[in-house]
Parts: structure tokens; sequence; C-alpha cells
């Protein structure tokens, strides 16, 4: 007994149940052959009701979901919200197995909409259980078996399929298997004792009790105590006076300012280019990403062709992780060339989705979405880095909330106005030629910016030469 309690006292063991939990929850076989299921004799639905009618939902449900749950995942410290996304997840793929019809398909976008918007307390729930010098390796693990799980989910749909050994039906079958091991796993994760807003000071209360991890000092919110005025009564008694305040109306209030401020002071300078961009590229790749499937189904029917659609999703997030590793081996000054190269790379982007749109080789609108997704996953790894350096772990989620909020907003609108069969109700053609011209105005944007930064930068280069020379 002593030795288990050793054993979930060290931060390995909350690490391996997220990883057994990050993994089976993201094997997901039929996600890359969803509009061949939906539009085949499973559901009988049309691409049109899959596209402009079902799809939408998923937008609006993340977008009402997301600020409840950011703050809710705090506030009830992260387990409770992961056991939450996996009940949702199961009742996702339930809905896709037994439920028919469109309303019933638009509830299920919208549970998924509540998963995909749970997904914060994933990455949250590890650093309120282990040490600081645990956090990149914990990131990493974290990170890694996501990525297994999404590729591993890609290779064996496309291997069940490509081999008819299994019937969609039958896949979704295996499907709620594995995620119901998630959801058994999750009951098991050690609930923390601390949070980044609204339970900093239990942590401090708690500090002489037993806890997965110790409480890393709270500099910020002591100084901020000292600006105040006071020196006060002591630590942990002070702490243990502000635990009901913390959960009081109150308390909330505090946490909302609090969050405004920090907001107001992050949002500056190269921060704010570099968040503009995570929220505009986010918003077009998410886009992309949901309708992609609409867009192969136009240029090569699934009943006319073996479909590949698992083989591409599994390369494109191999080579998207290679890209993104890539980063942490090039030297570059990011401040200096940073924004040159997102209108760069985004204008490669743009020229990705016009070839997928107006080719007719469903081989090359193939490639063209591998090059497309490598190119966000490069770009967004290297926005995340320069935001992280400059900021702290809590004004990092902060920041993290904020900018999914902005695409989810944007995404919302154009959903609503482009895709939704209530505005445009646009075909899948057209919604792509928008999408390209999106990315297109994103790159010009970036590339203007860029280019008269280092015009600047280069004139102030030859004025301060004479007077160097001079001294």
């Amino acid at each position: 007994m002593d030795a288990l309690r050793r054993l979930q006292a060290g931060w390995g063991y909350p690490t391996v149940l997220l990883c057994v939990y990050g993994f089976f929850s993201t094997i997901k076989p039929l996600e890359p052959f969803l509009i061949p299921y939906l539009t085949g004799p499973d559901k009988n639905l049309t691409t049109e009701q899959v596209a402009n009618q079902i799809f939408p939902v998923w937008t609006y449900s993340y977008l009402v979901i997301l600020l409840p749950v950011f703050l809710l995942t705090d506030y009830l410290r992260y387990k409770p919200v992961i056991v939450f996304q996996c009940a949702n997840l199961l009742a996702t793929t339930v809905m896709l197995l037994w439920a028919e019809g469109v309303a019933a398909m638009q509830a299920m976008q919208f549970l998924y909409g509540v998963v995909t918007a749970s997904e914060v307390a994933y990455f949250s729930y590890i650093y309120s259980v282990v040490d600081l010098q645990h956090y990149q390796k914990t990131t990493s693990y974290c990170r890694s078996v996501q990525l297994l799980g999404y590729t591993l989910g890609a290779v064996l749909g496309q291997a069940l399929v490509s081999s008819s050994l299994m019937s969609y039906h039958n896949i979704l079958i295996m499907t709620l298997v594995m995620t119901c091991v998630a959801l058994a796993t999750s009951l098991f994760l050690p609930m923390p004792q601390r949070s980044v807003f609204f339970h900093r000071q239990d942590s401090r209360a708690a500090a002489t009790q037993p806890s997965v991890a110790s409480t890393p000092p709270n500099t910020l919110e002591e100084e901020e105590e000292k600006g105040a005025g006071g020196s006060g009564p002591p630590e942990t008694a002070k702490g243990a006076a502000e635990v009901p305040l913390q959960k009081s109306a109150k308390g909330c209030l505090w946490v909302v300012r609090r969050l405004w401020r920090d907001c107001r002071q992050c949002y500056s300078g190269s921060l704010l280019c570099w968040s503009i961009w995570w929220a505009l590229a986010t918003c077009g790749y998410n886009q992309t990403v949901n309708y992609v499937q609409v867009l192969w189904e136009h240029v090569q029917p699934s009943q006319n062709f073996t479909i590949y659609n698992g083989g591409v999703e599994a390369l494109s997030n191999l080579f998207g992780a290679a890209s993104a590793s890539a980063v942490g081996f090039v030297q570059v000054n990011w401040a200096a060339w940073g924004e040159l190269a997102l209108g760069s790379c985004s204008a490669l982007g743009a020229a990705a989705l016009f070839l997928m749109t107006f080719t007719g080789s469903i081989w090359v609108c193939y490639a063209g979405y591998v090059i497309f997704k490598s190119l966000y996953m490069l770009l967004i790894t290297i926005a995340m880095f320069q935001i992280a350096a400059e900021l702290s772990m809590e004004r990092y989620a902060l920041i993290f909330g904020v900018n999914t909020f902005g695409a989810l907003v944007l995404q919302t609108v154009l959903t609503a106005v482009v895709v939704d069969s209530r505005g445009l109700g646009l075909d899948i053609v057209p919604q792509f030629t928008i999408y390209g011209s999106y990315f297109s105005t994103i790159a010009a944007i970036f590339l203007l910016r860029g280019l008269y930064g280092q015009v600047k930068r280069c004139r102030g280069h030859a004025h301060s030469s004479p007077e160097g020379e001079a001294t």
C-alpha cells in the first residue's frame, strides 16, 4: 500500500494515465471516412445536408461552449472536465452508430463541439499535478501519444476499409470500445489540489498536506499582494483565509478582472502580431480540415474509387509532426524574419488550396492537402513557441484560450455566411475558392508588414552606421 501511495505521489503516475487516455481517445479509424459513411447506405444523407446543415453545428457549438468550459475547467480542477469530455465522446460515437436523420446528426455535432472545447483540460491537467521541472517531458509525452493515436487511427481505418475487413458500422463499434477504455482510465486520474486561476491559494493552504506535486512559488500573486500594501498575516494563514473567497462570487469576479488585466498586458508588440496570425490561420485551417472530405468526394466520388483518406491523414500528420519538430533545430531570428515567414508560408498554403480546388486529380488534391497541413503545423508551432517564450504558464494558457476563441468567432462568421444553408450555402468548389483567397489575404498582409519591417530596419542601420564611424 505504501508503495502504491509513493507511485501515485510521483509525476510518472498521472503522466502515464493521461497518455493512455490521450492515446485511446484519439484513435478514430472512421474519422477520415466520415463523409462516405454519412452519405452511404448507413445514414442515407446527401452531401449537401452534411456540408450545409450538419457540419456547421460543430462550429457554433464549439464557440458557445469554449468560454464556459475554459473557466469551468480551472474551477473544477481539470479532472471532472476530462471525464466529461470522454463521456461526450462516447455519446458522439453512440449517436453515429444508432441515431438517424439530420436532426440527430446535428445533435451529434453539438456533442462533438463540447468534446473539442473540453480539449483545454487535457494539457492544463498535467501542469497542475507535476512540478515545473517535468513540464517539458510531460508535454512532449502527451503530445506524442495524441499524434500516435491520430496516426494509428487513420492507418487502421485505411487498412480496414481498403481490405474490406470491417464495415463502417463495425469500425465504429471498435471505436466505442476504445473510447470506453479511455473513459475508464480518466476515472483513475488523481484529483489536482490546485489550478491556474481559481485555486491558486488552496495549494498554499494545503502546503503541509501530501499532494501529487508541490506548488511552485506564486510570485506574480505575491507581487500583487505587496503592491496592495501591508505585510499581512503569515502566508499559510492568509491562504487558508482566502480559500472561501476564491469559491465565492467575489472570487470569480476577482479572477475575471485579473484575466482582463493580463489580457491587455499580453497583447502588445510582437505577441499581438503572432496572435493575430494564430487566430486568422486557425480559422482557415479548421474550415479546410472540416470540409476537405467533401472536396475529395467532389473530385473523385467514393463509389467509383478506392479512397485513401485514412492514408492521407496519417501522412499529413507525420509530415506535420516532422515540420513542427524541425523548428527546434532551425536557428532563425524570428523577431526579424517572423512576419516574412508567416506571409511566405501562408502564400504557399493558399497556392496549395487553389491547387486542391481546381485540380481534376484526386492524387494532386491529396498532395495539396498534405502540403497545406504541414505548412500550418510548422507555422503554428513557431507561433506557439514565440508566444510561450515571453509568457508565464498562466498567461500562456490565457492567450491560448483567447486566440482560439478569436479563431472560432471568425470561423463562425465564415461558416454562417459561406457554408450554412441559411446563409449563402455555397457548393464546395466556391467554398474552397474563398478559403484560398482568405489565405492569400493573410499572406499579403504579413508579407507587406514583413517587408516594411525589413526596410525600416535597413534604414535604421544606414542612419546608425555614420554615427558609429564618427565616434
